[in-house]
């Protein structure tokens, strides 16, 4: 959730770091600050964002070839100077930056203060820095300290820290990610590559339980036990400009417009609709002869993606279901070595997708990733990848890494219909659909006659999101993007629900969005119907052809006529682009939604 930088170099680090932690506030923006070390440590933290922090050191100006910088997603205390990152201890001899929970931080805390330790902050991540001065104190190397504070700590976190005197930095992880990122003239630690993407693509992952000490020339890796481990360095194919606004007002406008790059990546060279087949680079023909069930585990906006690859699955003869990953734990489904158990997750890190892959493994099935980072926990913990390909996305709100997922998710479908479900070859139709995508989206995005309906019912008191099929995950991320970014009531529903309940909500004040794909739509229309007779005003979504549809309701955006499984995913723009409009006429901070950050790497 927090993100995490360290820059160790020769020359003055405080403005890379400044750069890295603007890079990385979609992980955290409750508060944010740094530590430059150069022989003394010197610490500037304060409540709000990274520009905040930024005025801060304008008067300080702290300096040094060594820094760590954080910026917050508050789990332990609010947000405030205090509780702001990194923490030192009582001689301020050291500087401490983490990520995650210590769950035992209550029993430490109590154990230091018993021996004379003061606190001033609120948060669990104080204790560390504490432990440390007291191993130092004993006659300690600063290593050997830390190793053997990371050895009592439980939970999961990832943690950074420096030593005065000393010229490297020393950091671990255990269930929170961690890169190192291997320069020309300084190397780089960060929660997340966008962080220090412009100074170097040559990254090095932390796995749990290794230590890495940074230092200016070298990145040393040990295990557990400090035996020492050969890292090649990866090169990534992102360019440092996909990580930049350029020009565009939020990082969200300018991901749902790259959603044609994006889901051109996706597709290329996977498909071949004249030959209809499919080439998934490391899963050909057969890969999955084996599996007689497939289970998605999977969270938000990615949850939302597999329940749509669930219906693909279904209508191709494949026995498929979706579990929500942060229940997955809770209430495990019945697993084995005939199960395909397919994480889908945009970061590769989330907490409780990793939780249920890792319970899907104990119970012997096969996992599978679908993500977009090269390299992340998912992709190296599962049996098979599948990437995304979509390029970083920095928007909180995520918008074209899901057109990704459904893009390859679809893909994948069509190659688990041969290996496990009605056996035969893909669908020609659905490739084309595929291949046609990118242009659909282009218009659709060219077009954008979202910005005056959001106009037209921005006083209204709540907004349902309803449809049927592929219609209904979709309706459940149109609610969800347009409750995250707009703080407006929005919920989304089955077309077919309505009645059982949610239509004792529906008034003259309730805008109802009905996404229509061309598929049951007489029935969907006979919804619209119900609300429409308590008062309500109805916008539908719905392709070209749909000209009953468009005779039957108030507003009408129009999507191109595509194959019905695909007009789901082109719906989802259209939708995604009425959020983003609302939230801008409420001037509400659309990357940094209120209480909410990128990657959820806590439980």
């Amino acid at each position: 959730m927090c993100g995490i930088t360290a820059r160790v170099g020769t020359d003055d680090a405080l403005e890379e770091l400044l750069t890295s932690l603007s890079n990385l506030e979609y992980r955290g923006y409750d508060s944010a600050g740094v530590a430059l070390l150069d022989g003394d440590l010197d610490v500037c933290k304060c409540e709000g964002e990274t520009d905040d922090l930024r005025a801060a050191v304008e008067s300080r100006r702290p300096s040094g070839p060594i820094g760590l910088g954080h910026t917050r997603w508050s789990t332990h205390g609010p947000p405030t100077d205090e509780n702001a990152h990194p923490h030192t201890g009582c001689s301020d001899r050291v500087a401490v930056v983490h990520n995650g929970i210590i769950e035992n931080y209550e029993s430490l805390r109590t154990e230091l203060r018993s021996r004379g330790h003061e606190f001033t902050s609120d948060t669990d991540t104080e204790v560390v820095p504490h432990l440390i001065e007291e191993r130092l104190d004993a006659g300690r190397d600063p290593e050997a300290a830390f190793r053997e504070v990371v050895d009592v700590l439980e939970g999961s976190y990832a943690v950074a820290l420096a030593v005065e005197d000393d010229d490297v930095v020393y950091a671990t992880r255990n269930g929170s990610p961690l890169v190192v990122g291997i320069g020309q003239e300084a190397n780089y630690l960060a929660s997340d590559i966008p962080a220090f993407l412009e100074f170097t693509d040559r990254v090095v992952y932390l796995e749990d339980d290794e230590v890495a000490v940074v230092g200016p020339d070298d990145v040393r890796f040990t295990d557990v036990d400090g035996r020492p481990i050969v890292r090649e360095p990866q090169t990534v194919d992102w360019a440092a400009g996909d990580a930049e606004k350029s020009g565009y007002n939020h990082y969200m406008l300018k991901e749902i417009n790259e959603q044609p790059v994006a889901l051109r990546q996706a597709v290329e060279g996977r498909t071949d609709p004249g030959a209809r087949e499919i080439d998934l680079e490391d899963l050909p023909p057969g890969t999955f002869d084996d599996v007689e069930r497939v289970l998605f585990v999977a969270c938000g906006t990615s949850y939302h993606a597999a329940m749509y690859a669930t219906s693909l699955l279904q209508r191709r003869g494949v026995a498929a279901s979706t579990s929500l990953a942060s229940e997955f734990a809770n209430e495990p489904m019945p697993l084995d070595e005939s199960t395909l158990v397919v994480a889908v997750t945009q970061s590769g890190e989330t907490a409780d997708t990793l939780a249920a892959l890792r319970e899907a493994d104990r119970a012997g099935a096969r996992t599978l990733a679908v993500t977009n980072v090269v390299g992340s926990t998912a992709a190296r913990e599962v049996d098979d990848v599948c990437y995304i390909r979509a390029g970083p996305e920095i928007g909180v709100a995520a918008t074209k890494t899901f057109s990704s997922q459904v893009a390859t998710l679809g893909v994948l479908a069509e190659r688990l219909r041969g290996d496990v479900g009605d056996g035969e070859p893909p669908d020609e139709a659905f490739l084309r659909g595929l291949e046609r995508l990118p242009d659909a989206v282009d218009s659709i995005l060219e077009a954008n006659r979202t910005e005056r309906i959001a106009d037209s019912y921005a006083g209204m008191d709540s907004y349902f999101f309803i449809g049927r099929g592929i219609g209904y995950p979709v309706a459940l991320e149109g609610a969800l993007k347009f409750k995250e970014i707009t703080y407006e009531h929005a919920e989304g529903f089955a077309a077919g629900e309505l009645k059982h309940g949610p239509l004792a909500l529906v008034t003259t004040e309730t805008v109802v969005v009905a996404v229509f794909t061309g598929e049951n739509d007489e029935k969907t229309l006979h919804n619209v119907r119900e609300v429409q007779s308590r008062g309500a005003p109805v916008v539908a979504v719905a392709p070209e052809s749909a000209t009953e549809v468009h005779r039957a309701v108030d507003d009408v955006v129009e999507i191109p006529d595509a194959p019905e499984e695909l007009s789901g995913l082109l719906s989802n723009v259209v939708l995604q682009l009425l959020s983003y409009h609302a939230a801008d006429l409420r001037d509400r901070p659309i990357d940094k939604p209120r209480n909410l950050a990128k990657s959820v790497t806590v439980e």
